[in-house]
């Protein structure tokens, strides 16, 4: 299976949440990416967020209208 390509994404924080990504991060020996990516991968199962959803939003926000 190919992989799936990347894409920038920029946002802001405060400095005391970017230390505590950085601890997190730093504990599991991880990047801030690919530490990002595990709590939100884990956020989405516990709360039910699957695939379909994920796909059905990502329409949403290319075309700015969901298909029928």
């Amino acid at each position: 299976m190919e992989a799936e390509k990347t894409v920038g994404l920029s946002f802001r924080v405060t400095p005391t949440m970017k230390r505590k990504l950085e601890a997190a991060a730093a504990q599991e020996r991880r990047s801030l990416t690919n530490m990002f990516e595990v709590l939100v991968d884990d956020y989405c199962r516990m709360h039910g967020i699957g695939e379909a959803e994920v796909s059905s939003r990502e329409e949403v926000v290319s075309t700015g209208k969901k298909r029928s």
